[in-house]
C-alpha cells in the first residue's frame, strides 16, 4: 500500500467512518469536526434583516424569522434567457399552464402536470416586502413591481424566501451549487472575511478555502500554532501562500514571518499552502500523509445510516452496504422554472425518466434509502421522512406501507439497482442535462476528475 493510501485508511478511521470496500478510503471529516463558523463582514442592512451562519452555505442573508433569502438571477437557457434582471422582478401571480420551450429539445406549448394544484412563483417564493417608509441601505435597495407593492432587492435583484423553509437556518428552496441549464433560485450569501487572496467555495462536506485562482488550500499537522515547519525539502512540493507587505490580519486570517521579509497567511493560527503542480480545484493534495484541506466550516456529518465509498473517481455517500446514494434533481420548464424534485411537486417528471411513467419500476430502480431502527439526524440538511413509494408523495407513519426514508434538504435520496459493489455508480448523470435538469446525480463528496 503506497504511503498517501495508507494515510487515507488511517485518517478514515479516526474519523470513524466504516471501512467497508475501503481500502483507497480519504478522510473527508476529522474524528472530531471544528464547531466554528464562518466569520462574515458585518455589513449595513436595514431593519429587520440578519445574517445566519447557515450548515452548508455559510453566511446567508435572512428576514427578521431567520429564514434564508434568495434571488433568481437570469440565465441564460438553450432556447433563450430565464429568471429576474437586476431591478425587474418578474414572479408573479401567474399560474402557467404549458411549458415554455426554452430548453430544447422540447417545443413549447405541452400542457404541465397536476395544473390544478399549480402555484404561481409568488404563492412558492413569498417576495420580501418593503414597509411603508422603509429606506436603502448600502447595496439594500427597493424596487418598484408591476404588481403594485415595494419589493426590497440586494445588490439590484429582487429578494424572496422560499415556502420550504420552515425552520431558521434552512435553505430547502435552493442552494449555491447550481449548474448546467437550470434555472434555480440561489440562497443570498453574505460577505465572507477572507482576505482578497482567497475565496470559499460551497461543496458537500463543507465551506472549503481557496486562493483567488480556485486553488485547493492546505495546513500541515506538522506545523505549529503559528508556525511553519515546512522547510527544505518539504518547499519542493508545498508552496507557502505569501502575504503581501500592506496586508492586515482579517478575522482568524493571520500573518507570520517565515524569514525577514516574507509574511506568509495563517487561518486559525495555521500556517496555510498551495500544492505546487495541483490542477486547480482538486484536493488531491489530501492525500498525502500529515497534510489536509482548509474548512471555514464544516457540514454535519451525515446521519449513521450512510458510509463514504471511494469510486474511480472520486469520494461518493453511500447507504450502510456501501450503494452509492443519489440525489433527485428537476427543474420544469414553465417560465417561472418551478423545482420538480420534492414530494409536494408533480412526480411525473421523475417517474418518466427512471421508470417510463411506471411508479413500481422506478421503485425497482431506485429504491429510497431507508432509516434504520435508532437512527437520527441532528442536522437541519437531513431529515427522516414518510413517504408513500406508489405517489412519491409525503405520507403520515400510520399509512399502510409508508416508508421511513432519509432525506436531503428535505428530498429523499436513492440508491440504484444496477450497482452491485461499493464504489460502483452507474446512474450518476442519468436523465436529461448530465442528470442536473431532471435526473439522478452522485452523492459526490470529492470529484478528482469533474469540478
Amino acid at each position: 500500500m503506497k504511503p498517501a493510501q495508507l494515510s487515507r485508511c488511517l485518517l478514515l478511521c479516526l474519523a470513524g467512518l466504516p471501512l467497508s470496500g475501503m481500502a483507497d478510503a480519504v478522510v473527508l471529516w476529522p474524528e472530531r469536526p471544528s464547531t466554528a463558523k464562518e466569520q462574515f463582514e458585518p455589513v449595513p442592512m436595514p431593519p429587520g434583516f440578519q445574517i445566519v451562519v447557515t450548515e452548508q452555505e455559510g453566511p446567508v442573508f435572512a428576514d427578521s424569522r431567520g429564514h434564508t433569502l434568495y434571488q433568481w438571477p437570469v440565465r441564460q437557457l438553450r432556447n433563450g434567457p430565464v429568471g429576474e434582471r437586476k431591478g425587474q422582478p418578474s414572479c408573479d401571480k401567474t399560474i402557467y399552464t404549458v411549458n415554455s420551450g426554452l430548453m430544447s429539445p422540447y417545443p413549447g406549448g405541452f400542457e404541465l402536470p397536476e395544473l390544478a394544484t399549480r402555484r404561481s412563483c409568488l404563492d412558492l417564493w413569498p417576495p420580501v416586502v418593503a414597509e411603508p417608509g422603509a429606506e436603502p441601505v448600502g447595496k439594500w435597495t427597493i424596487v418598484d413591481r408591476k404588481d403594485g407593492f415595494r419589493q426590497w432587492a440586494y445588490d439590484g435583484y429582487a429578494l424572496y424566501t422560499s415556502v420550504l423553509d420552515e425552520k431558521p437556518g434552512q435553505v430547502n428552496g435552493g442552494h449555491s451549487q447550481g449548474a448546467g441549464e437550470v434555472g434555480v433560485r440561489r440562497p443570498v450569501e453574505a460577505p465572507s472575511m477572507v482576505p482578497p487572496q482567497f475565496r470559499v467555495e460551497t461543496l458537500l462536506t463543507g465551506r472549503i478555502l481557496q486562493t483567488k485562482s480556485n486553488y485547493s488550500v492546505y495546513a500541515s499537522t506538522r506545523d505549529g500554532p503559528d508556525k511553519s515547519n515546512c522547510t527544505g525539502a518539504c518547499l519542493q512540493e508545498w508552496e507557502p501562500i505569501q502575504a503581501p507587505a500592506y496586508a492586515q490580519a482579517r478575522g482568524e486570517f493571520g500573518i507570520i514571518e517565515r524569514s525577514p521579509g516574507i509574511l506568509q497567511w495563517t487561518f486559525r493560527r495555521q500556517p496555510l499552502y498551495t500544492h505546487i503542480g495541483e490542477p486547480f480545484r482538486k484536493m488531491y493534495g489530501s492525500d498525502e500523509p500529515g497534510w489536509y484541506n482548509v474548512y471555514t466550516q464544516y457540514t454535519p456529518k451525515p446521519p449513521a445510516d450512510f458510509t463514504v465509498q471511494e469510486s474511480p473517481t472520486g469520494l461518493v455517500l453511500a447507504d450502510r452496504s456501501g450503494k452509492t446514494v443519489y440525489m433527485y434533481n428537476c427543474a420544469d420548464d414553465a417560465l417561472d422554472q418551478q423545482a420538480c424534485d420534492h414530494p409536494d411537486s408533480p412526480q411525473v417528471y421523475r417517474y418518466t425518466v427512471c421508470g417510463g411513467g411506471d411508479a413500481k419500476r422506478c421503485l425497482e430502480r431506485f429504491p429510497y434509502v431507508q432509516v434504520s431502527n435508532g437512527a437520527t439526524s441532528d442536522s437541519l440538511l437531513w431529515t427522516a421522512v414518510w413517504i408513500d413509494p406508489l405517489t412519491g408523495k409525503w405520507a403520515s407513519p400510520d399509512q399502510p406501507g409508508a416508508l421511513h426514508v432519509w432525506a436531503y434538504r428535505n428530498r429523499p435520496v436513492y440508491t440504484h439497482y444496477r450497482d452491485r459493489a461499493p464504489g460502483d455508480m452507474t446512474a450518476d448523470q442519468w436523465g436529461e442535462f448530465y442528470g442536473y435538469r431532471n435526473g439522478y446525480k452522485a452523492f459526490w463528496l470529492r470529484s478528482d476528475f469533474g469540478r
